[in-house]
C-alpha cells in the first residue's frame, strides 16, 4: 500500500516536472520569435552572438519571467486588493511587462534588452502561450485539471467537510439581473442564447440530427419549465434580492427613499445602506437567510447569510479580515494570464462602447441618453470583469460541492439603461450571458455532486424616453413649480442609480453619488424629491411623520393637481385623514385603495396585481409622503423614467414588472396551474422549498473521475 502511494506521488511529480519543462520550452521558442519579430526586443548583444548564445539567453529570460510569475504576481494582486479591479485591469499590462523587464535584469548573460512599450507586449504574448501550453498539457490529466480550475476560482476556499461530499444535488441560483420574460423568450426565438433554448427543446435535436443526418429529427426533451413572476410596486434589484435572499423586502418603498425616523436617505446601492437593511431583514424574519447553510454569495447586494463571499455590496464596506467581499478579485487576478485576457477584453468593450455610443449619437437615434465620461468603463466592468469574476467563483464552488450558490450577473442591466432593452447592444450582451451558462453547465456535469441549474432574473426594463427628454424638465422642477417655489433655469439631470456604477465605486472605495448632498439633508420646508427609475418619492424633511393628503393642501395647495394632471405621470398615492390611502389621477379622478376591486381607476393600464402591490407599500412605515408613478403606454410597453435611462425599472408599468424562473423539471414547479408567481418573498419560499428536496447517502470528494479537458478550454476562453 505504502509503495503504491510512493509510485503515485512520483508519478505526479514527474508529471508536474515534465509540464514545467515543456511550458519552459514553448515560452523560450515564443520569446526567440518575438524578439525576430518586434525591433526594440534584442536576446543578443550588440557585437553578435551564436545562436547557441542566443537560445541559452532565451532559456534564462523565460525561466525567470515564469518565476517572476509564478513567485511575485500573487503577492502582487494581493497588495493591489487596495486597489480596485478596475484600476487592476488597467494596470495589468504594465505589472507584466515590469516583471519582464525584472526577469532580463536578472538574466545573467545581460545580453537580453528591450524597450519599455514593447516589455508589455512580448509579456502579455508569452502569458497567454504559457496558460494555453499548461492547459493543453493538463488535457489527459484529471488531477491537473481540478487544480487548474481550483486556482481558477480562490485557492482558499477548501470544503472543511473531512473530505466528504453529499451525493444529494446541489443548487445554483444564477441571476440574469434586468431580463425580462419576453426578452428572453424573443432571444431564444432569434437563436441568441442556444444553452436556454436547449434547456427548453427550442428546436429540434441537434446531435441527433447530425449524427443521423436527418433534418427532421425528434424535438429534444426540455429539461426545464419557463415560468413568470410579477415583481413588487418597487420593481428593482434591491427590493427583489432582498426578498429573495433573506424572505423580506418589507419597508422598501423603492430604490431610493427619505427615513423621518433616522433622518437619511436609503439607497439600496450604497454599501452602509445594503448592509442596514440586511440587518433588518434578518431581524424581521428571525432567519438568516437562503444560504446560511454551506452556501455562497457572488456578485449581489446582499449576502443571504452565506459565509462564502466574493463582491457582495452589503459588506463590501467593512474593514479587517472578516471582509472578503473582494476575495473574488485576488482569486481571478492572481493568475496572469487570466489578469491579461480580461484586461484585453475590457479594452476591448470600451472601445467598442464607445463606437456605439459615437454611431447612436450620429445617426440621431431616439431615445438616446448621454453615455459619456466614466460610462464606457462602468460597463467593461459588468460585461467583462465582474462577469468573469463571478463566472470564476461560481465554477470554484462546484468544484468544491457547495450545497447553494446566488450568483448575479449585472452585465445586461447595466447596458440596457444606456441603450435600450431591446437594443442590438443589449443582444450581445445576452449572448455572451448564454456563453457563460453553458461553461457552468458543462462543468456542473463534472462535479463531485450533481447540480441543478436555476436561472432567474429579478425584474425586467421597460423603454422609453426620460421624462426630462420628453417634457424639458425634471420631477423635482415639477414638484417645485407645484409648491410655488423657482425653478432651476438649469435642468440638472438625474444620475442614473445601475448596480454596476455601484459596484465600481464600491471597489474603488469611493462613496455613491448621493452620499455627497443627500445623505442627511437638513430639516428644511423644501420638498426632497428622489427618483428611483419611472417612481418618483416626494416627502417633507421638516415633517416628522408621514404628510397627510389634507396637510399637504394646506401647505401647497397646487402641488397634488399639478402632479396628478400632468401627461408624464400615471397616477399619485397619498395618505388620506377620512379615506385612508387614495390614488390621484387626471382631469380630478380620486379613488380610494379600497374601492380598487371594483374600479381600478388610474390604474386600469398597469394591469392586473397593480392594485395589491400599491396597496402594500402604502401599508410601509417608511412610504414616501407622495408616491408618483409615471405615465405608462400598455400598447408600446413605455414610460418615462425619472432617471437618465431609457430602459428603466423600479415602478409599475410593462417588462419592468415581468421577470422569470427558469428553474429545471427534477424541481417541483413553483407554483400550482393557473396560480400565479407574484412577489419576491413567494419566489424566497419557492426557493427555500427547493432546496430541501432531494436526500442521500454521502460520497467522498476525492472519488469523482469524470473531470473533461473541454471545460478547461472553455473557462480559458
Amino acid at each position: 500500500m505504502k509503495q503504491g502511494v510512493a509510485d503515485w506521488r512520483w508519478r505526479r511529480i514527474g508529471s508536474a516536472s515534465w509540464r514545467v519543462i515543456a511550458v519552459w520550452a514553448v515560452s523560450t521558442v515564443t520569446m526567440l520569435v518575438l524578439a525576430g519579430i518586434l525591433p526594440d526586443f534584442r536576446l543578443q548583444s550588440a557585437d553578435g552572438d551564436s545562436g547557441t548564445h542566443i537560445a541559452i539567453t532565451a532559456a534564462l529570460g523565460a525561466g525567470a519571467f515564469g518565476l517572476l510569475s509564478a513567485l511575485v504576481w500573487p503577492l502582487l494582486v494581493r497588495a493591489l486588493l487596495l486597489v480596485p479591479a478596475l484600476v487592476l485591469g488597467l494596470l495589468v499590462f504594465f505589472l507584466n511587462g515590469s516583471l519582464l523587464l525584472l526577469a532580463l535584469q536578472l538574466n545573467p548573460s545581460g545580453r537580453g534588452t528591450v524597450a519599455p512599450e514593447t516589455a508589455v507586449v512580448v509579456a502579455a504574448v508569452m502569458s497567454a502561450v504559457a496558460s494555453a501550453t499548461g492547459t493543453a498539457l493538463a488535457v489527459r490529466d484529471d488531477d491537473a485539471y481540478r487544480r487548474r480550475l481550483y486556482r481558477l476560482a480562490d485557492r482558499r476556499r477548501r470544503r472543511a467537510v473531512d473530505g466528504v461530499c453529499p451525493s444529494t444535488p446541489g443548487t445554483l441560483f444564477i441571476q440574469l439581473d434586468g431580463v425580462g420574460h419576453d426578452v428572453l423568450l424573443d432571444a431564444v426565438g432569434k437563436g441568441l442564447m442556444p444553452t436556454v433554448a436547449s434547456w427548453l427543446a427550442k428546436g429540434p435535436d441537434e446531435d441527433v440530427a447530425e449524427s443521423d443526418g436527418d433534418c427532421d429529427a425528434p424535438p429534444r426533451e426540455p429539461t426545464h419549465r419557463l415560468t413568470p413572476w410579477r415583481t413588487d410596486w418597487s420593481s428593482q434589484t434591491g427590493a427583489s434580492q432582498l426578498g429573495i435572499l433573506h424572505g423580506t423586502n418589507h419597508d422598501i418603498p423603492a430604490f431610493r427613499w427619505y427615513e423621518k425616523d433616522t433622518r437619511e436617505v436609503m439607497v439600496c446601492n450604497r454599501p452602509s445602506s445594503a448592509a442596514e437593511l440586511q440587518r433588518r431583514a434578518i431581524a424581521y424574519t428571525g432567519d438568516g437567510g437562503l444560504l446560511s447553510l454551506d452556501g455562497a454569495s457572488r456578485g449581489n447586494l446582499f449576502s443571504g447569510g452565506a459565509d462564502q463571499l466574493a463582491l457582495v455590496l452589503s459588506v463590501s464596506a467593512r474593514r479587517g479580515r472578516e471582509n472578503r467581499s473582494r476575495a473574488g478579485y485576488f482569486a481571478y487576478f492572481s493568475d496572469p494570464a487570466n489578469a491579461v485576457r480580461t484586461a484585453m477584453s475590457f479594452i476591448a468593450e470600451v472601445c467598442r462602447e464607445i463606437a456605439e455610443s459615437t454611431h447612436a449619437r450620429l445617426t440621431k437615434r431616439r431615445p438616446r441618453v448621454s453615455r459619456g465620461g466614466l460610462y464606457p468603463f462602468v460597463r467593461a466592468f459588468a460585461t467583462v470583469v465582474e462577469r468573469d469574476v463571478v463566472v470564476a467563483a461560481v465554477i470554484g464552488d462546484m468544484l468544491v460541492g457547495r450545497s447553494a450558490v446566488y450568483a448575479d450577473l449585472v452585465a445586461y442591466d447595466e447596458v440596457a439603461h444606456h441603450s435600450g432593452p431591446r437594443s442590438r447592444d443589449a443582444e450581445r450582451v445576452l449572448q455572451r450571458l448564454d456563453r457563460s451558462l453553458a461553461l457552468i453547465a458543462k462543468v456542473a456535469e463534472h462535479a463531485p455532486r450533481p447540480y441543478r441549474i436555476v436561472v432567474l432574473s429579478d425584474h425586467g426594463q421597460s423603454p422609453g424616453e426620460t421624462f426630462l427628454a420628453r417634457y424639458g424638465l425634471t420631477l423635482a422642477d415639477l414638484v417645485r413649480a407645484g409648491c410655488g417655489l423657482p425653478v432651476r433655469r438649469r435642468v440638472e439631470r438625474t444620475r442614473s442609480g445601475a448596480e454596476a456604477r455601484a459596484a465600481v465605486r464600491a471597489a474603488l472605495h469611493r462613496p455613491v453619488e448621493e452620499e455627497a448632498g443627500q445623505h442627511h439633508p437638513p430639516r428644511r420646508s423644501g420638498p426632497l424629491v428622489l427618483a428611483s427609475g419611472n417612481l418618483g418619492l416626494i416627502s417633507f424633511p421638516d415633517v416628522p411623520h408621514r404628510m397627510t393628503r389634507e396637510e399637504i393642501d394646506r401647505r401647497h395647495p397646487a402641488l397634488l393637481s399639478t402632479l396628478a394632471n400632468h401627461p408624464g405621470i400615471g397616477f399619485v398615492l397619498v395618505s388620506s385623514e377620512e379615506r385612508g390611502g387614495l390614488l390621484l389621477g387626471a382631469r380630478g379622478a380620486e379613488i380610494s385603495l379600497d374601492e380598487l376591486d371594483g374600479n381600478p381607476g388610474p390604474l386600469a393600464a398597469f394591469g392586473p396585481g397593480a392594485a395589491d402591490a400599491v396597496r402594500r407599500t402604502h401599508s410601509f412605515p417608511r412610504a414616501a409622503d407622495i408616491m408618483v408613478n409615471s405615465w405608462y403606454d400598455p400598447e408600446e410597453g413605455e414610460v418615462h423614467a425619472f432617471e437618465e435611462q431609457i430602459g428603466s425599472h423600479g415602478g409599475l408599468g410593462g417588462a419592468q414588472n415581468q421577470p422569470f424562473v427558469l428553474s429545471p423539471y427534477a424541481l417541483s414547479a413553483p407554483v400550482d396551474d393557473g396560480q400565479e408567481l407574484t412577489g419576491a418573498e413567494q419566489l424566497h419560499k419557492v426557493f427555500r422549498r427547493w432546496l430541501g428536496e432531494g436526500d442521500g447517502p454521502q460520497v467522498p470528494v476525492g472519488g469523482h473521475e469524470g473531470a473533461r479537458d473541454e471545460a478547461v478550454r472553455d473557462g480559458e476562453a
